[in-house]
């Protein structure tokens, strides 16, 4: 009996239609899948990092943004600055990042005749280029980060000066290199905007200030005795207006003499309250340096950079696809009004 039980189980088991399994879920290969895409979130590149010289304010608060984006996006930065704004110590150091095959370099151009050429051998051998602050020839670079547009802001700091002197008498301009394509270009939009506007003011001379802080003091001391009619003094980077208010609180020329130009509410902020500066003019170092990391990144992921786009803890950018040059916002005008409302 127990044997015929046993032949109707096995029967009917082996009559019973078999089931069919799929797989749906292989947790040795999800776990592989899951290892690779970690791998890939944690791929990180590295970038070089080439301010025009380290030890002034304005290119520290520009490295605070650098260092913010590089954090947030895993990012491998190299940084090197020349000691001083010296053409030839940053054509070395961009030679020694391509040696060490960085995946882009990010530089902010002293020079763009010499660089220029250094910058097309690291494009050759697939090196993603950022120029940003100060351009270098276009073809040399895969894309310029602009602060603001440069006719928009040259006119504007004619027109700031203009407005301190009642758009009459002698004035001048320091500006920081004569060989930084920014500083020629502010120049002269300075220029056009004097020329056509204001006929019952003089351009006296324009002078260097190698962006030293030592030498830019001498330069305004020397500007105020060669030209004792002297009324206003246009700055246009950092290190010029803080120097030609000090001249100008030295010399007694205070109420006789307007400073305008371009630098940072920290190193203005004295001068400004004392009436030895009127108004300077701005953008934001840190979202300048966060934004250039951030673009980088977009180049060397092969993310499309596209006309008003949002870019976190910058805002809505300009592009200019023909030029590959990204515009990041509108200046700020710092008085004494303000100038508490800003720390950098």
């Amino acid at each position: 009996m127990l044997l015929f039980i046993v032949a109707i189980v096995c029967c009917l088991c082996s009559c019973a239609p078999k089931e069919r399994y799929v797989v749906l879920y292989e947790a040795k290969k999800v776990k592989e899948e899951q290892s690779l895409k970690e791998q890939e979130i944690q791929k990180h590149f590295r970038i070089a990092y080439i301010p025009k010289v380290g030890n002034i304010s304005y290119f520290e608060s520009i490295y605070e943004g650098v260092l913010e984006a590089a954090k947030q996006l895993n990012i491998e930065l190299i940084y090197a600055s020349p000691t001083q704004a010296s053409a030839e110590q940053q054509l070395k150091i961009v030679e020694k990042m391509i040696l060490k095959e960085v995946d882009a370099i990010a530089v902010s151009v002293i020079d763009s005749k010499s660089l220029s050429p250094v910058l097309q051998r690291a494009k050759e051998k697939g090196i993603k280029v950022v120029t940003w602050d100060s351009d270098s020839e276009p073809t040399s670079r895969d894309l310029f980060v602009d602060m603001v547009d440069a006719e928009k802001l040259g006119r504007h700091l004619m027109d700031q000066l203009a407005m301190q002197t009642n758009e009459v008498g002698d004035y001048a301009i320091m500006t920081g290199s004569f060989s930084a394509k920014n500083h020629n270009e502010w120049v002269k939009w300075i220029q056009s905007q004097w020329k056509d506007y204001y006929p019952n003011m003089k351009l006296v001379e324009v002078v260097s200030t190698n962006d030293d802080p030592a030498t830019a003091y001498k330069v305004a001391t020397t500007l105020l005795t060669t030209y004792p009619s002297l009324k206003g003094i246009i700055g246009n980077s950092s290190v010029g207006p803080p120097a030609a208010a000090q001249a100008v609180l030295d010399l007694g020329k205070k109420g006789k003499v307007a400073v305008v130009g371009l630098s940072t509410p920290n190193l203005m902020r004295t001068y400004l309250h004392d009436g030895s500066a009127q108004v300077v003019t701005l953008w934001s170092p840190k979202k300048l340096g966060y934004l250039m990391i951030a673009l980088t990144d977009y180049l060397l992921k092969g993310q499309p950079i596209e006309d008003y786009s949002f870019i976190q803890r910058v805002g809505i950018i300009r592009v200019e696809a023909t030029e590959n040059r990204v515009i990041m916002g509108e200046p700020i005008d710092f008085t004494k009004e303000n100038v508490d409302q800003y720390e950098f």
